[in-house]
């Protein structure tokens, strides 16, 4: 009897130690990395590739081998998630090193398993001044391209919307190059970033830094009434580095850095709220009666007041008030109801007046309204939509947006509304100029040329600018999923080296 439990107790053991080594095999395979499920090599690459991912930075330090990413099999180290439906996956990439051979290769990839020779499309970057849209559309077929004519880029995008699979590519600063091709591949893929050294006895490494998957809206969602989640990021405005601070499954909008550089404000579903930089903590901001506010929201020059724009009555008419940076449970009114909409967009710099877009006399117009005596001022008068008004630090000047030459552009004028001039020209859509500290640059948000150019939606493909105040060509700093709340309201930091802004994706799926 002894020898029969004896036994059973070696064998539990024994079973124990396979269940705990099958464990640790399964565990070691399926080992997230950062927001991807898995990490591995697919072609069994003489050298074993690795992903090392950095939490503070939010980057991925790839290191991978493999003969070559072509003909009838690939070979390369690849960090994936399931995906099912359409996406886009963007990313920073750099090398590291010069490398061995010039077709070594990174990018972001989509196949449909994680055979050698699957069927995939791919975003990819050589060594050398090759970029391409790869793709094998027959399994074990050979790999076909086609050429983007972007050197050496260092932002790029994979993209799929149904079968059309789409590689959009930039150097920081430009704006996107694309190319497209139609493949009927599942509907379920696997997705992510990938290494190649086209070398079988060469490691290489690169960096990617940026790293977003992105589920856009549903074609059929309703504007004001459907929402996705959101990223609350902040990016330093002279390398385009980025840093997701919070995400929800809900809309967040318009993130406004307090004057004392500790807290973020921004907006969700009628409410403001306080993220503080030092924790992540998030509170609700008191403004009292006004809890239906839009994301119209921005502090006094010298951040000791708020001025909101909050929806009033039935037919929620958007109405400014004033309240100090603390909250209050009675803000102050500022406009009435009875005069049409005020959508808020700065204050003077010495604290009297208000700038905001106002419907009046049937069309929207920018005016001013003294705090005081609440008396309002036409600064435009045009029969097209004139918006986002800002003033410059020094109080010389307002600059803003407008419509007027058919397409929506920035422009400037007077603090009395005189001498308007245009000041951006290319074919995109601009809106929201937005005043560094030091009044030197505007940053603002350009909108694709396919649009509608009085309207400012949610969930586009959207570019980020920076130009100087002085005038000159504008650089693109960010590559975003976005556009309505992205950034509406004054989002630099008290220093001037970054912005903050909302970027959006369905977390739902």
């Amino acid at each position: 009897m002894k020898k029969i439990i004896t036994a059973i107790k070696v064998l539990s053991y024994q079973l124990a130690v396979l269940f705990f080594l099958q464990s640790s095999i399964v565990m070691a395979q399926t080992q997230q990395v950062g927001i991807f499920d898995q990490h591995e090599d697919v072609g069994n690459p003489k050298l074993k590739g690795t992903v090392v991912y950095n939490k503070d930075e939010q980057t991925y330090l790839f290191s991978g081998a493999g003969n070559n990413m072509w003909a009838k099999a690939d070979q390369f180290h690849f960090a994936w998630k399931k995906i099912k439906g359409d996406f886009i996956i963007r990313a920073t990439i750099r090398f590291i090193g010069t490398g061995k051979n010039e077709h070594r290769k990174i990018g972001i990839m989509a196949r449909e398993t994680l055979a050698t020779g699957s069927r995939y499309a791919d975003a990819c970057v050589h060594g050398d001044i090759l970029s391409s849209l790869q793709f094998r559309p027959v399994d074990n077929d050979t790999t076909g391209q086609m050429v983007l004519s972007s050197y050496h880029p260092t932002e790029i995008e994979l993209e799929r919307h149904g079968n059309t699979f789409v590689f959009s590519a930039a150097v920081f600063g430009e704006t996107y190059k694309s190319v497209s091709k139609e493949l009927s591949l599942a509907e379920d893929l696997y997705a992510g970033l990938f290494i190649c050294s086209h070398e079988e006895d060469v490691m290489e490494k690169a960096v990617f830094s940026n790293v977003q998957v992105i589920i856009p809206a549903a074609g059929n969602f309703r504007p004001y009434r459907d929402y996705i989640g959101s990223h609350i990021e902040v990016m330093e405005v002279a390398t385009g580095h980025r840093k997701i601070l919070h995400s929800a499954p809900n809309s967040l909008q318009a993130p406004n850095w307090t004057k004392d550089g500790k807290q973020l404000i921004y907006n969700s579903e009628g409410l403001l709220y306080k993220y503080e930089l030092s924790n992540g903590s998030i509170s609700t901001l008191n403004t009292g009666i006004a809890n239906q506010n839009n994301n119209d929201h921005v502090l006094s020059f010298d951040g000791k007041q708020m001025a909101i724009s909050n929806h009033m009555g039935e037919k929620r008419i958007s109405t400014l008030f004033i309240l100090p940076i603390t909250g209050a449970d009675k803000p102050v009114q500022i406009t009435a109801v009875d005069s049409g909409h005020s959508y808020l967009h700065s204050w003077s710099p010495d604290g009297k007046k208000l700038i905001f877009t106002g419907q009046r006399k049937n069309q929207y117009d920018i005016w001013s309204i003294d705090i005081a005596t609440k008396k309002e001022t036409a600064l435009t008068n045009t029969p097209t939509l004139d918006d986002g008004p800002e003033y410059s630090p020094d109080g010389k000047w307002i600059y803003f947006n407008s419509v007027r030459t058919g397409t929506m552009k920035i422009w400037r004028m007077k603090p009395d509304g005189s001498n308007h001039e245009q000041v951006t020209f290319d074919e995109y859509n601009d809106w929201f100029p937005h005043f560094s500290p030091d009044g030197k640059w505007i940053v603002y948000v350009s909108f694709p040329k396919d649009i509608d150019p009085t309207d400012h939606p949610f969930y586009k493909k959207i570019y980020l600018r920076l130009m100087p105040v002085a005038g000159g060509v504008p650089k693109t700093i960010a590559y975003i999923y976005g556009g309505q709340g992205t950034i509406n309201v004054p989002s630099w930091s008290p220093d001037g080296k970054k912005i903050a802004f909302v970027s959006n994706t369905d977390m739902k799926l």
